[in-house]
């Protein structure tokens, strides 16, 4: 990337979208297909541990797999978002260095 290509989204926005609405950080991240992934397993595993879980458990208790899925794809779209701000600022500077022509100035 040059430092003329556009910044990734903030992570901070990337975080909110992950909590309020399930794979929309990664839609918003450009990985549609990795969201779906998420969501999918988020439905099969809250699936399954409805069935396994004991009739007097909780709601959050009969669909923990759904749950932690959820909270796995809060973090993996938010550590995406982490690295591709990094590596945009890495960039950036580095860019920014090169455009000085190797010379340092001696204070």
């Amino acid at each position: 990337m040059t430092s003329s290509a556009t910044a990734p989204p903030n992570p901070y926005l990337i975080l909110g979208a992950a909590i309020v609405l399930p794979a929309s950080g990664h839609v918003i991240l450009g990985v549609p297909v990795r969201g779906l992934q998420f969501l999918f397993f988020m439905v099969i595993l809250a699936w399954v541990t409805a069935k396994i879980a004991p009739p007097d458990a909780s709601f959050v208790g009969r669909h923990a797999g759904g749950f932690l899925i959820y909270a796995l794809s809060i973090l993996d779209a938010y550590r995406i978002a982490r690295i591709r701000t990094a590596k945009w600022v890495h960039n950036a500077r580095r860019d920014n260095d090169s455009a000085r022509g190797g010379i340092e100035t001696h204070t």
